[in-house]
């Protein structure tokens, strides 16, 4: 149809819905072919009932991919019917039991001599097409399995918006973000401390001037994320990754990865052997970051920050 090849692949779902209509219409005029008096949409319930015997409705929902209610449904309308019984006898009388009547199950044979022809029919279909939907449409249950569309459509939105960050080195006109950007977090989740105010007042001094560096992320040439490769005097560790803030307004655009993936090859350039962080477990998408960028835990080395539960490092002489 002209309107999806205009719409592209995001009509998929109206697409299918189309799809489906159609072949519903059409099993619904195949039942009266039949002279079976049958809802093409009670066909998975009844399926179910006939091949595997009575059932709750929470089993049947499970075995045929609906909701409770959705299957409830479907069964009040099958009893208005005269297909199934419910109440039926269990061992566990809170289990509400349907199962198939004797109409059902006369219905049942009949409609077998119904889905021969079906089968053969819709065979036919295949080997006419080019592609065999039906494998298709089972490979892509199995993909959307592993992960959703939503899932797919988020890391894309993820990826496309990342490419618009610009990580740029410190110039003084990004002193109040800096600033800025780190007060928020860390009164969001604890208190600013005295490190902090040394760190964030005075930049140049604190980070720049001992041979440090500071890093900015910009998102539509607006300063929204920040980072600061801090000099140590330590003889283990050579540099601290420290000051990392992200806009609230920019997260999920992977510049928390960027702005970190920028400090370790600026930490590199430097010739340097270990990179030192220091961060608290409550902010597990921190962690979950730092893990993903090959830092490992510590333990053991003295901190100023009353926030801090742990310390990890990254090894940089190690081959990726």
């Amino acid at each position: 149809m002209n309107i999806f090849k205009k719409t592209g692949k995001m009509a998929l779902g109206s697409r299918l819905r189309l799809l489906t209509a159609k072949i519903t219409e059409d099993a619904a005029q195949i039942y009266a072919l039949y002279n079976v008096e049958f809802s093409p949409k009670w066909f998975p319930v009844f399926f179910v009932l006939s091949e595997e015997g009575e059932k709750t409705i929470t089993e049947i929902a499970a075995d045929i991919g609906h909701s409770q209610p959705s299957v409830t449904k479907i069964v009040q309308e099958m009893l208005l019917a005269g297909l199934i019984d419910e109440n039926l006898k269990s061992n566990d009388k809170r289990r509400n039991v349907v199962g198939l009547t004797e109409k059902g199950k006369v219905l049942s044979e009949n409609i077998k001599v119904q889905c021969g022809d079906i089968d053969v029919a819709i065979d036919g279909i295949i080997a006419e097409a080019n592609h065999n939907l039906w494998e298709a449409i089972e490979e892509w249950e199995f993909l959307l399995e592993q992960k959703s569309l939503l899932r797919r459509v988020q890391e894309q939105k993820k990826l496309r918006e990342s490419t618009d960050v610009q990580v740029v080195d410190y110039e003084p006109k990004y002193q109040t973000a800096f600033r800025t950007l780190n007060e928020e977090w860390i009164s969001n989740y604890f208190e600013m401390e005295e490190a902090d105010y040394k760190a964030l007042d005075n930049p140049e001094e604190y980070i720049l001037n001992k041979g440090g560096k500071i890093l900015v992320a910009l998102y539509n040439n607006e300063p929204v994320g920040v980072c600061a490769l801090i000099k140590m005097d330590d003889p283990d560790y050579d540099f601290e990754m420290a000051k990392m803030a992200v806009s609230p307004k920019a997260q999920g655009k992977s510049i928390g990865w960027l702005l970190g993936k920028a400090i370790i090859e600026r930490a590199k350039e430097l010739k340097a052997s270990k990179l030192y962080l220091e961060s608290n477990t409550i902010l597990k998408p921190a962690i979950n970051l730092y893990i993903k960028m090959g830092f490992q835990k510590i333990v053991g080395r003295s901190t100023p920050y009353k926030r801090c539960n742990i310390q990890m490092v990254l090894d940089l002489t190690e081959k990726e």
